[in-house]
């Protein structure tokens, strides 16, 4: 799957976004360290073994790197950054019952916010699958000859 490229200094402004998910209650923040075993438990029961490796890699880091988005206390989505490798976004999930809410983009959005933030111009996106989401959400671009990437000789 091959990687895409983001321009962080051109990104939309995304308040509109924000404000749109927090008037359907949920709360978009980062995760704090002591909600490791949440988020964790989170990505494993809804994603894959190899997504929880890199989420607790994200809440190992200082500052945090992995937003989460949470109604009533639950966690329904998360994204994180810088974790793979620097630069790079993701992994990021959303609850199949969360679905259509909006938090996939708003959660993308937090998250390169952040990367912009950390004084990167560029973001990668990592062996993207829904590259038509990402070109549409931020701009992001093909890289060529970038499949596998950063991702070839993967264990299973």
């Amino acid at each position: 799957m091959i990687d895409l490229l983001v321009r962080l200094y051109d990104l939309p402004d995304a308040a509109e976004l924000y404000r749109e998910v927090a008037a359907k209650g949920v709360t978009l923040r980062r995760a704090r360290a002591f909600e490791k075993h949440n988020v964790t438990a989170f990505a494993r029961e809804h994603f894959s073994a190899k997504w929880v490796s890199e989420v607790e890699v994200a809440l190992c880091r200082q500052p945090v790197a992995c937003v989460i988005a949470t109604r009533d206390r639950q966690i329904l989505g998360f994204a994180c950054f810088d974790t793979t490798q620097r630069g790079f976004f993701g992994p990021t999930g959303v609850a199949e019952s969360a679905r259509g809410l909006g938090l996939g983009k708003a959660l993308l959005f937090k998250a390169l916010d952040a990367l912009r933030e950390l004084g990167f111009a560029y973001a990668v996106i990592g062996g993207v699958g829904p590259k038509e989401f990402y070109a549409k959400a931020c701009g992001a671009i093909e890289i060529p000859g970038s499949d596998p990437g950063g991702y070839g000789d993967l264990l299973p």
